[in-house]
């Protein structure tokens, strides 16, 4: 049993066409950059925005589908959903708030009180049943939206960045509970969100979006390890480039030469992984001319006992170093480097 979304949704500059399928006890992570419609597919799939075209349906259930005038309401369909900032309703008590979606679909008031209480029960906030939500904490207020996405007993979960609005030090801590809690739930899960750190802890499989599409999918390894895009490039931390092989050399569109140990003529990636670049101020010996760029320092983030440095050039990259290199080379942005890679440490790919 699948949760199966065929989503086409035309909205303002967004023009979305993304197909999404979740099997039951799998949580789908979808990520991608700021206006690349993931906010708008999870809403499509809860009934807030219907379809232009395409479908949506759990199990058998058919539940959006224009060409056939199928359109099921968002408070008759099995799903919950977690918003990003909870959207719990000031003026109700923590019971009434997850009571709501349950009186929605016309269950008894008594018991709707009574399962409210089992979920509060169960994410450990029985206590605040009758305080209203301007009491709680962020990671409480989560907690809340969680039972009453779950108090209805929905075939799907829908997450909507649903750590983003918690402060760093609260967000670890809450995305363990959530781990948790999300663990005892069989159906269908699909998170959105802008953090890999969620989708590593919380997804089976990730979808990407870009520009209202879908550019790859698998477990965030297999999308570490190949990604297909800058955007993924940059969200797993390696650069990816792109041009043609020709005999052994890929030639980007900007005029880089990259040198590859073994690779296949024609349109592909390559990935070089930060720390496998070697950066210095003069040419570097021992390392074949044609696989060292010459760039400028545009930035440097130090990271624990590392920095990583952005190189602006023909080959525009991302390297990492020691701190006692980067002590050493006194580096600081707009310095013009070096930067060098060892053709057997670049990992190539067809596009």
């Amino acid at each position: 049993m699948t949760l199966h979304a065929d989503i086409a949704v035309q909205l303002g500059t967004l023009d979305l066409r993304a197909e999404l399928h979740v099997a039951d006890g799998e949580l789908l992570a979808l990520l991608g950059p700021n206006g690349a419609g993931k906010s708008t597919a999870l809403r499509a799939v809860a009934g807030l925005q219907p379809l232009h075209d395409g479908v949506v349906q759990v199990d058998d259930r058919v539940l959006d589908q224009p060409c056939a005038g199928t359109f099921v309401p968002p408070e008759q369909r099995p799903v919950g959903v977690v918003f990003q900032d909870h959207l719990l309703f000031a003026n109700m008590t923590v019971l009434e708030n997850v009571a709501f979606g349950l009186r929605a679909r016309k269950v008894s008031r008594a018991d709707a009180r009574h399962r409210a209480l089992e979920w509060l029960e169960r994410v450990g906030l029985a206590d605040t049943a009758h305080d209203r939500p301007a009491a709680l904490s962020g990671g409480q207020a989560q907690r809340v939206a969680l039972a009453r996405a779950l108090a209805i007993d929905p075939r799907v979960l829908l997450l909507d960045e649903p750590l983003a609005a918690l402060d760093v030090g609260t967000r670890a801590m809450v995305r363990r509970d959530l781990r948790r809690h999300l663990a005892s739930f069989a159906g269908m899960r699909l998170l959105v969100t802008h953090d890999p750190v969620d989708a590593y802890a919380l997804a089976d499989r990730v979808a990407i979006l870009e520009q209202g599409r879908i550019v790859q999918t698998g477990t965030l390894a297999e999308v570490a390890a190949h990604p297909r895009s800058r955007y993924v490039a940059d969200l797993v931390g390696v650069n990816l480039v792109t041009g043609n092989v020709v005999d052994g050399v890929l030639h980007t569109d900007r005029g880089a030469h990259v040198v590859i140990a073994d690779a296949p003529a024609g349109p592909s990636f390559a990935v070089i992984r930060p720390h496998s670049l070697a950066v210095t101020r003069d040419l570097p010996a021992g390392v074949s001319s044609r696989n060292v760029w010459r760039g400028v320092i545009t930035d440097i983030d130090r990271l624990g006992e590392r920095a990583r440095l952005g190189i602006d050039g023909a080959l525009p990259l991302t390297a990492e170093i020691t701190l006692a290199a980067l002590d050493a080379l006194a580096l600081r942005p707009g310095d013009e480097v070096h930067v060098a890679a060892k053709a057997t440490d670049i990992e190539v790919y067809p596009a």
